[in-house]
């Protein structure tokens, strides 16, 4: 998908109206999404999270005491200043860095746990991706991960088709002035893997004892993995 190649700038352009949009979109079930995430992780002293965008994420670690230290990382300077701006605000310290999640600057070991939250499917290669998480992660880690995923129930898939495909980009498009932002994400949504699918790619990576939570009807999974 010719977006990934761009994805930093993508986001960017959309990143003033990004935090607001989504919640509004999603009825802020997205935060539901985040607290559960974080109940299903194993405490960590250093996380590094992927795809940090504006932190929502690991405001929501650092918030829960299961975790003492974030770094986030991404391609878009303009998501991860607004989430400096939110952690300073709430006087939580995140260290952001921009990296490709497909080349990190970290050494190996690095990490007591890695997450990535709607952030694997922007992977321009999925199994580099995952395959980093996995050099910089410490041996007995976990990953977790919260994705956009695929609903099985026939008229849950009717609903969220037409949503995804007709209401969200126009809604996404009025307010973010982006043409191409929410139609992107309807895509990329729809091609990516999910369920057993992604577990496996974890398996191949190197991670083991793989699982996955289908959370609202399927909309978003949660996954999670150890080294």
């Amino acid at each position: 998908m010719e977006e990934k190649q761009q994805i930093g700038a993508l986001f960017d352009r959309i990143s003033a109206t990004y935090d607001g949009l989504n919640h509004m979109l999603s009825l802020n079930i997205d935060r539901i999404w985040r607290r559960t995430t974080v109940r299903r992780m194993a405490p960590a002293a250093h996380v590094l999270d992927v795809a940090v965008g504006t932190a929502d994420l690991a405001i929501a670690m650092l918030r829960s005491g299961k975790v003492q230290e974030v770094t986030g990382i991404d391609l878009s300077d303009g998501m991860m200043q607004i989430g400096a701006r939110k952690c300073a605000e709430q006087g939580l310290k995140v260290r952001f860095m921009h990296a490709n999640a497909q080349q990190m600057p970290f050494e190996d070991n690095t990490f007591d746990g890695v997450t990535c939250a709607f952030g694997c499917r922007n992977f321009s290669r999925l199994d580099e991706g995952l395959r980093e998480m996995h050099r910089v992660l410490r041996p007995g880690g976990q990953v977790t991960v919260l994705e956009f995923s695929y609903p099985s129930n026939r008229l849950v898939r009717g609903l969220y088709d037409f949503y995804f495909s007709h209401l969200l980009p126009w809604i996404g498009r009025v307010v973010s002035r982006d043409k191409t932002a929410y139609t992107y994400l309807n895509r990329s949504v729809k091609s990516f893997c999910w369920g057993g699918e992604f577990v496996q790619h974890l398996h191949d990576a190197g991670f083991q004892d793989g699982h996955f939570e289908p959370l609202t009807f399927g909309i978003a999974t949660i996954y999670t993995a150890r080294k």
